[in-house]
Order: C-alpha cells, then structure tokens, then sequence
C-alpha cells in the first residue's frame, strides 16, 4: 500500500499504540516509530527494517512477519504469545529518530520509568545506544547487558534494526537479539536461515554492531 507524502506528514507527531500484554519477558524499546508506522499503526512497517527478519531468524518468532500494510491479527497475537512486547521511547512519529532533540529524549526516558514501574517486563532491550546515552544521561553506556536497572528491571542494549545502522549487519542483530531472548526465559525456537543453523554456524554469539 503505497503512502503519499503528504499522507505520511499527516501522521507526524502522532503515536502507535504499543504492543504489551501481562507477563511480557522481553520489551523492545524503539527510539520513536516511524512515519509509516505510525500511518499503518504497526511497528516496524518499513521493510528495509531488519527488525522483523532477526527475530525470526533468531527463532524467537516462528515467522518472517511483514507489518508493511499494517498488523495481522495471528501475527500480534504470536509477538504476545511468545513472551515479546514492543513499544518507543518517545512517543511522537518523525521520518529519523535522528530528529528528536535531547529533551524529547530526556523526557520519554522519565516517561517509560514510570510505566515500567507499573508494569514491568522481565528483560528490557533497547533498540540503539545513541538513544539510550543521550535519554538515560549515560554517555558511556555500550552494546549489551548494563550496569544500571530502569524501575529494577534488568536493561540491555542491542543494536538498533533501522536500514541506516551501517554498522550492524543482520547476522549481529540476530544474535544480540536471541542473545537477550534466553537471557529473559524465552523458550527460542531453532534458528534457521535458508536451512543453514545458525547454532552450527556459529551465527548466535554475543552482540556486535551500534
């Protein structure tokens, strides 16, 4: 379903509601959502996102999701079921996190303390460490599990799924993200990409990339 720029510039600003139930294990954190997402209200609608193809390589999801034109039904009710809630650390659609000023930032981290602490998820993995630095006033926080808690709940940073992030590629974000997966109890699936296992390759070990 293609979306005019017009239609796009529409929903700036706008929210998407978030993809949580009780008893979530694992919370992805996004900066914001994007244009399209926030037009479809889905996350993750761009299909040059890696999001959605890591976690089905990962095995944390049993398919390759595509939220282009919106959510299936079956495949929200699958995210959930599995253990995996999504949401944004700032609210308002822009077309790049890269957007946001500092304060937005600061603000959305107080706001996403607050409702993690009445509801808090097993593990949180924030999408990105340029957002988390900058939110969470921790200049020098870097890839993987971190020292601090956000409402006593345990926070990783993993690399951040957009097209734009050169410095990942789709084998690292595949394995940060099973990587956190086991670590909040998730029971991940086998991951398999094209029949090759990604265990025997050698494809799951820690996190790399920004």
């Amino acid at each position: 379903m293609p979306l005019t720029r017009a239609q796009l510039d529409a929903v700036r600003g706008t929210g998407l509601a978030e993809t949580v139930a009780p008893g979530t294990r694992l919370l992805f954190v996004g900066v914001n959502p994007g244009l399209r997402s926030a037009a479809v209200q889905a996350p993750f609608a761009l299909r040059s996102n890696r999001f959605w193809p890591a976690l089905f390589r990962s095995g944390i999801l049993d398919r390759d999701i595509v939220t282009t034109n919106g959510w299936r039904s079956e495949d929200r009710a699958h995210v959930l079921a599995r253990g995996i809630g999504i949401t944004s650390l700032v609210a308002g659609a822009t077309a790049r996190a890269a957007e946001l000023t500092a304060a937005e930032l600061i603000a959305g981290a107080e706001a996403f303390t607050a409702r993690m602490a009445r509801q808090p998820p097993r593990k949180i993995a924030m999408l990105g460490v340029t957002a988390y630095r900058i939110a969470f006033r921790r200049p020098r926080a870097v890839l993987g599990e971190q020292p601090d808690r956000i409402a006593d709940v345990p926070v990783w940073i993993v690399p951040n799924p957009s097209g734009l992030n050169a410095h990942a590629t789709l084998a690292s974000i595949t394995a940060a993200y099973r990587e956190v997966a086991i670590a909040a109890g998730i029971d991940v699936l086998e991951p398999q990409v094209g029949g090759v296992n990604l265990d025997a390759a050698g494809e799951n070990a820690g996190a790399a990339g920004g």
